[in-house]
């Protein structure tokens, strides 16, 4: 088996992926390719028959014919088998040419033996034994072994490089199609998971079949279509996110973590503004969303709020906004003059020192604003234009509920913000803010005013935020000061950091998982913070530039990536010549 590289592309095969044993050239043991079809066969099959003698365990797995959740799961990756095998040999291997098809039956089939393994183990251990799994349970079992073994004899084939894969633009936009559906409806299906363990596991698949994907090479030639169909992506993520609250059939539950998502990510935003792009720690930030949160509760008609004067909710969104953002430029004045360590010390003395005061301001210790450590409690639903957030209102049927307004309203500020962000990360002052994240030194000597760019960079991040704050106060119905400690900072900054610091689509998954877990694994509630610094260990560990990382932070941490960047802007500037022509 040659390792050559292509040298019209310069893009190593399929055995540059996998072990310096899988390089020596071993023959394609001759039972391999049947033995994976027939571990696909036997790990579906065994889904139809019962996997536990209680019904209790994992959802219902006791019924014959007629597969779980956690049944259904195996099933996909079965399917998934059987299409990477076609592509390795048969009808399929046209796209077994640009997919690591060998490397990704390896993947699938580890991880599906080790998941089925640990499901058995949940299924004695919840139980009262193993006694109790049913025969369906040890058939899939041995289907993944063989899956596993049939895969370990496929030699790796040479893989042709993606970025020269051209399709249809239909079947492109077709892919993006299906992608955003599968995300919608996965999200709809996740959440409506109420077993924690259920959930975990169902986590723990998506993550399996993500990474087999990637082994795979599928997610390179995805990033290729869209990057070449910007917006009919942009459009369809749009979409998605509109259509989700009619997924939910009037979830209440449901659209609750969806709004405390968007509050969350449309804060995490802002953040990466301060520590994504400028590259300033802020372990304060925090207390820019509670001056808003603070804001919208004192002009509120609620009857404990503090100021007479009730403008309208647009004008309370931009008093609420300044207000931070005046905060960011009182905090940033003195401070920003220091960097690193010190810089983090004093942002986290200044989140500290923001609930200290909004705890003092009862008109005792101080003037009588924020009533104190009982806060501003009875906070009305919003009224815009006569329409009520607190009422459910009916479309095409479907009833959507007082979450689910503000979850619009949340949708449109998150929309905001990210088109703040984005036009700032592209404009000259997004350069300027990644010249000093890089080198401040070297900025400054090219010209830069390295102070006043960072100082834009906490005012605005503060900005943002407090316009998020002046929708939480509604939504949480309450604002008190112990909503805003140092733990929130912190959790702000991990989905920042988890997600990928410099971009929004990371931002937004950091936020996404770091708010959902904890709402779908109350079960394990006394180790989440184990558990939460467990995930960020592995992350720097394995994937120190995030979830999805942005261009600059993938090339610093893997240099290799330069050469692969520098052919995808050759194939965009060949086709806008042909498109020009």
């Amino acid at each position: 088996m040659s390792t050559s590289t292509d040298i019209d592309t310069g893009y190593a095969d399929e055995a540059d992926q996998v072990s310096i044993w899988d390089r020596i050239g071993r023959p394609v043991a001759p039972f391999a390719w049947p033995l994976v079809l027939a571990g696909a066969v036997i790990l579906a099959a065994g889904c139809f028959l019962s996997w536990s003698y209680t019904s209790d365990v994992l959802g219902n797995l006791t019924i014959d014919f007629y597969p779980g959740a956690i049944q259904n799961l195996m099933i996909i990756a079965a399917i998934l088998a059987v299409l990477f095998a076609l592509m390795y040999h048969g009808p399929l291997s046209r796209l077994g040419e640009w997919l690591a098809s060998a490397t990704a039956l390896r993947t699938l089939g580890l991880g599906s033996t080790v998941f089925m393994a640990l499901v058995i183990a949940l299924i004695g251990l919840q139980s009262g034994g193993l006694i109790n799994v049913m025969p369906g349970a040890w058939v899939s079992l041995v289907g993944a072994v063989l899956l596993l073994v049939g895969a370990a004899g496929l030699t790796p084939r040479a893989s042709r490089d993606p970025l020269h894969a051209h399709l249809p633009a239909w079947l492109d936009i077709l892919t993006i199609v299906v992608l955003l559906a599968i995300v919608l409806f996965g999200a709809a299906y996740v959440l409506d998971i109420e077993d924690g363990t259920v959930f975990s596991l169902v986590v723990l698949f998506t993550g399996l079949v993500a990474y087999t994907l990637t082994r795979a090479g599928f997610f390179t030639w995805v990033g290729i279509v869209a990057q070449t169909h910007r917006r009919v992506l942009m459009l369809g993520a749009v979409a998605v996110a509109f259509l989700f609250p009619f997924t939910q059939d009037g979830s209440d539950a449901n659209m609750s973590i969806a709004t405390q998502v968007l509050i969350f990510a449309s804060t995490a935003l802002g953040l990466n503004i301060v520590v994504g792009l400028a590259g300033l720690l802020d372990l304060g930030y925090i207390a820019f969303l509670g001056a808003g949160a603070y804001i919208g509760a004192m002009f509120s008609h609620s009857a404990f709020a503090t100021i007479g004067w009730k403008p309208n909710f647009l004008v309370v969104v931009v008093i609420g906004a300044l207000v931070s953002a005046t905060l960011g430029l009182i905090i940033g004045s003195p401070t920003l003059r220091v960097s690193g360590d010190y810089l983090a010390i004093v942002t986290l003395a200044f989140g500290e020192i923001f609930r200290l005061a909004m705890g003092n301001l009862d008109g005792q210790d101080g003037p009588k604003l924020t009533n104190g450590p009982n806060g501003i409690p009875a906070i009305p639903d919003l009224e815009i234009g006569g329409f009520s957030f607190g009422e459910t209102h009916e479309v095409l049927g479907i009833t959507l509920g007082r979450f689910a307004n503000y979850y619009f309203l949340l949708l449109l500020l998150a929309a905001f913000i990210i088109t703040v962000f984005t036009r700032l990360n592209d404009s000259r002052i997004g350069r300027g803010w990644i010249a000093i994240r890089e080198d401040e030194k070297a900025a400054e000597a090219m010209g830069v005013n390295t102070f006043g760019l960072k100082l834009f960079a906490f005012a605005g991040g503060a900005f943002l935020a407090g316009m998020a704050g002046t929708i939480k106060a509604h939504h949480d119905v309450s604002v008190t000061p112990d909503q805003y400690i140092f733990l929130e900072s912190a959790f702000l900054l991990a989905a920042v950091v988890l997600g990928g610091m410099g971009t929004v689509a990371g931002v937004l998954i950091g936020a996404t998982i770091l708010k959902l877990m904890p709402e779908k694994l109350r079960f394990v509630a006394d180790y989440r913070l184990l558990i939460f610094g467990l995930l960020l260990v592995l992350m720097m560990r394995f994937r120190p530039e995030g979830i999805v990382a942005s261009k600059r932070r993938q090339l610093e941490f893997h240099e290799e990536d330069e050469e692969l960047a520098d052919r995808v802007e050759e194939v965009h500037l060949v086709e806008e010549q042909e498109a020009k022509a």
